[in-house]
């Protein structure tokens, strides 16, 4: 009975993205377990191992012949704002024209016009709105992803982001970690008066939204045009009285010391880091917080200030990597191309990128159950139809994804050629049908 299983994927390469495959990094990633198979049941991992070595008499309710293929853990996207009202293409537009962002946001435009747009919605039309965003990411491979709050700025707002957001895992069966971003910015009503702003977050949004069980972190946005680091901390404080992690978005425009007020606070991540400091570097090694590097919006923005990437290898910092979905300066909803991106733009290598979408983005959530393929890890999974891993960041609008298990159900393009095989009467399915 112990070898009976819900879910058996069989003569499959993996790249199993445990610290055992790191001497692997940028050769041939976890190669040494071509031919091998995964047992699933009760949707985590049960056995990994060989093929040749399955036990005696082992069995599953399905089979899958992989031939071959990459099998990795789910994409975890680990940072994004998929939840928002309303698109800014038109301003997009305006910039290309040469208006600049500021003259922008004077006409009414930036972050301002998505939080209208925002707060105008309901949580339905947010989920309507969000939904194929996050359909996009969910068929390239992705099983995971955080999504912020910060286009409301009011309780009523934040709190229909994140129920929108809550609604949006169910609907699109991805596992979804909130964020509250309520300092993201200083909303109209409180023009000019940004730390009574941060103590109306502290005393009347936090404590609401807490209690409500909605937040899984919160997380700021400091820099000159947001907050200072004297306000966020007073936030910060805030959260751990909730017992709730921190993030933050840190030094991308200018080093401001978020990098270092995040590592103080023990946060889970540092992100964007586009300016920071070999003392902020020091300061997150120190405090084991995640780096998340965000190249769709450096590409966006057409940034030239690059994050610190040697002096993060260097301290043994963990990179991760995220696509920051977002309105204004990362309308970027595929994590493959995140991953290019990550690679080109700031000279990660292919298998850093993919670990920065897996095992590293795992660890920036605060989360151990998931991001390696090992026994006892939740079965989230993708399957390739790849050569070599490294093809997952070489592609350019290339999706190689042949299928996709979420809690050890199986999902994704594979399955559309599923009734075909059952219909002949052969249990096992071929990623390469």
């Amino acid at each position: 009975m112990g070898n009976s299983w819900d879910l058996l994927l069989r003569r499959a390469r993996i790249a199993t993205l445990t610290e055992a495959d790191d001497a692997l990094l940028g050769a041939e990633l976890g190669a040494e377990h071509g031919d091998a198979a995964i047992a699933v049941a009760g949707g985590h991992i049960k056995w990994i191992g060989k093929d040749s070595a399955l036990p005696a008499g082992a069995s599953a309710v399905r089979e899958i012949d992989c031939e071959g293929a990459w099998l990795t853990p789910g994409l975890i996207d680990c940072h994004t704002h998929v939840v928002y009202g309303g698109n800014r293409s038109h301003e997009f537009e305006r910039r290309l024209e040469g208006i600049s962002y500021e003259q922008i946001a004077r006409d009414g435009g930036g972050i301002r016009s998505t939080v209208k747009a925002t707060r105008d919605a309901s949580v339905e039309q947010l989920v309507d709105q969000s939904a194929p965003r996050l359909a996009r990411m969910r068929a390239e491979g992705l099983t995971t992803v955080e999504i912020k709050s910060g286009y409301g700025l009011d309780l009523a707002s934040e709190r229909r982001m994140l129920r929108a957001a809550q609604w949006l895992a169910e609907s699109q069966h991805v596992s979804v970690r909130t964020s509250f971003l309520g300092a993201h910015a200083v909303p109209e009503e409180y023009a000019g008066q940004p730390d009574a702003f941060i103590d109306h977050l502290i005393e009347d949004v936090l404590p609401v939204l807490a209690d409500e069980g909605l937040i899984d972190a919160v997380d700021a946005f400091c820099e000159t045009i947001a907050f200072t680091t004297e306000q966020v901390d007073r936030l910060f404080v805030a959260a751990g009285k909730y017992g709730l992690p921190v993030k933050l978005h840190a030094e991308q425009l200018s080093d401001q010391g978020g990098a270092a007020l995040v590592a103080k606070h023990q946060g889970l991540s540092a992100d964007h880091l586009e300016y920071l400091s070999q003392s902020g570097v020091e300061a997150m090694a120190k405090a084991g917080t995640v780096a998340v590097l965000l190249p769709g919006a450096f590409y966006f923005l057409r940034e030239t200030q690059r994050p610190p990437i040697a002096a993060l290898r260097q301290a043994g910092v963990p990179m991760a990597v995220a696509t920051d979905c977002n309105p204004g300066s990362s309308p970027l909803t595929s994590p493959l191309l995140a991953m290019n991106l990550a690679c080109v733009c700031f000279g990660l290598t292919a298998a850093e990128a993919l670990a920065g979408m897996t095992r590293e983005a795992a660890r920036a959530l605060g989360l151990d159950d998931r991001g390696t393929l090992a026994v006892g890890q939740r079965a989230d999974l993708a399957l390739w139809n790849v050569d070599r891993p490294a093809e997952l960041a070489y592609g350019m609008g290339h999706n190689p994804l042949a299928l996709r298990v979420f809690q050890g159900v199986v999902e994704g393009p594979m399955v559309d050629r599923q009734h075909a095989v059952e219909d002949s009467g052969d249990p096992v399915l071929s990623p390469r049908l």
